[in-house]
């Protein structure tokens, strides 16, 4: 499977790079950069990606949603909006960090499940759509093939977690070790909380 980043905008880098840190150590994956319309994406923190068009994006594989700022208007971005519940439709899965749960719940493919985002959004987020079953408690949350985590470094135990699932503890525990990261593997703490 590809491992499909989506950027825009003001996007938190660390969500979108602490990820493909941990999922790029696994197998033989494609990490692919894409954007509503491809071209040059900038970060929050002044980080610019060279990005291709969702629309030529292989329609399986792991899609990764970050947050950050840029999710405070892309909620109400229709198009945006309907290119994510397409593209999250036809992954394998979905995995969300931070705000980036903000969007899929505006997609409308979380109602009815599990879900978490970034503690000191949580209003904000959780408003976005009642329908979502939110975990306030949750350092990540799973259900189905849609993985969500709380902020920022939050999306590393995800990530971790996510290859837990589909792997093994053993790797996830290798990984942590190679990159010299704690990783917090309980996914019901969240010190932040």
């Amino acid at each position: 499977m590809d491992i499909n980043i989506l950027l825009f905008d003001g996007f938190e880098t660390l969500d979108a790079f602490g990820p493909v840190e941990i999922l790029s150590k696994v197998g033989q994956y494609e990490l692919n950069y894409y954007s509503i319309n491809g071209g040059t994406v900038v970060s929050a923190q002044n980080t610019s990606i060279i990005t291709k068009s969702i629309k030529d994006a292989c329609k399986e594989g792991i899609l990764v949603v970050p947050g950050g700022r840029g999710t405070r208007t892309l909620v109400n971005d229709m198009s945006f909006i309907e290119m994510l519940k397409n593209a999250s439709e036809q992954s394998c899965y979905c995995l969300s960090v931070c705000t980036g749960s903000a969007l899929l719940a505006a997609t409308g493919l979380l109602n009815g499940r599990k879900a978490t985002s970034n503690k000191k959004a949580f209003d904000w987020v959780t408003s976005i759509n009642s329908n979502v079953d939110w975990i306030r408690n949750a350092r990540w949350v799973v259900d189905g093939k849609y993985y969500t985590s709380s902020g920022v470094s939050a999306g590393m135990d995800m990530a971790l977690g996510f290859i837990k699932d589909c792997f093994s503890e053993k790797e996830a525990v290798e990984i942590a070790n190679h990159i010299e990261y704690i990783w917090n593997s309980d996914c019901n703490k969240d010190m932040f909380t």
